[in-house]
């Protein structure tokens, strides 16, 4: 079905943790397509137009990019229960970017060791810089202390709550919990040892375990496509004039991230709004995709 909600994922990822966490607080039924660690993708990229990063959510032919917008959109189209409040949206930026890189050094410095060759090569392609083990290994001993500070914040922020979001769950637990959930995945140990004197923090990840990922129900990549070919995008409704980039719609245009994974995408621009980028695609055989990236961490430019 069109409406159905369809995650391109693989299970180590630890940002699809977040969207399936998204999706055991909502209580959602889901579609998984597991795609491949590293390139090529080649039931990936012809939805996306180049966008490589996992996870990528599709609905129809609507296509999202970014954790950021993938979670504003379920939210949108499953309001309840809510989800985003208040600052939210700044604490997912944290963690998706401070507390991340501070994770990544201490998995890397943990077993960088083990990491496959064709994962190495894959990554300094994606980030445009050498994947030097031995440099991770060498600051992953600082970095365990810039960790273990990050952690704290969360243990202050459950001082009177069972979630930092209050009585429930909410999309700050969501996106403080990745970085936990993949440390305590890929080292387990250095994460005991890390969170030692955090009793909150620890209580608090076997709840956010226990939230689930939702019901899922498995997809291959071909039935993915097949989905998106059969639909038509969503309309859109609405577009920021005094966006600074000065874009009008119908415009060509190009949308890259700003971190790492800078491919650039193409299309016209259908839509852009203090949250959201908006470019429709005409995607041979697939017809015309809508591709949707968050307005923050993205640049947009004239083709």
């Amino acid at each position: 079905m069109a409406s159905e909600i369809i995650l391109h994922h693989y299970d180590t990822s630890p940002f699809s943790e977040k969207v399936r966490v998204m999706m055991g607080v909502k209580g959602l039924s889901w579609r998984s397509v597991i795609q491949p660690v590293i390139m090529p993708k080649p039931e990936l990229i012809p939805l996306t137009g180049g966008y490589r990063r996992i996870p990528v959510l599709q609905i129809g032919a609507d296509i999202y990019c970014d954790t950021q917008v993938i979670l504003a959109e379920i939210e949108a189209r499953h309001r309840k229960p809510a989800v985003v409040r208040g600052a939210d949206w700044a604490v997912n930026l944290w963690a998706d970017r401070l507390f991340f890189q501070a994770t990544v050094a201490v998995v890397f410095g943990e077993m960088g060791d083990s990491v496959p060759e064709a994962f190495i090569k894959d990554r300094e392609k994606l980030s445009g810089r050498p994947f030097d083990v031995a440099a991770m290994k060498a600051v992953a001993g600082p970095m365990k202390g810039q960790w273990r500070a990050h952690a704290a914040w969360i243990e202050r922020g459950l001082a009177s709550n069972d979630f930092l979001g209050g009585s429930t769950p909410s999309l700050s637990d969501i996106a403080a919990y990745m970085n936990i959930w993949w440390l305590g995945r890929a080292a387990a140990a250095a994460m005991d040892v890390l969170l030692t004197g955090l009793p909150k923090t620890v209580a608090w990840r076997a709840r956010m375990a226990a939230l689930g990922h939702g019901a899922r129900k498995e997809m291959t990549g071909a039935e993915a496509l097949q989905v998106a070919r059969a639909a038509t995008p969503a309309a859109v409704s609405g577009s920021d004039p005094a966006d600074p980039s000065g874009l009008a719609p119908g415009v060509a245009v190009t949308v890259s991230a700003d971190d790492y994974g800078r491919d650039p995408i193409a299309g016209r621009l259908v839509s852009v709004t203090p949250d959201r980028i908006t470019i429709a695609r005409e995607a041979g055989e697939l017809d015309l995709m809508h591709v949707h990236f968050p307005r923050v961490g993205y640049l947009l430019a004239a083709a």
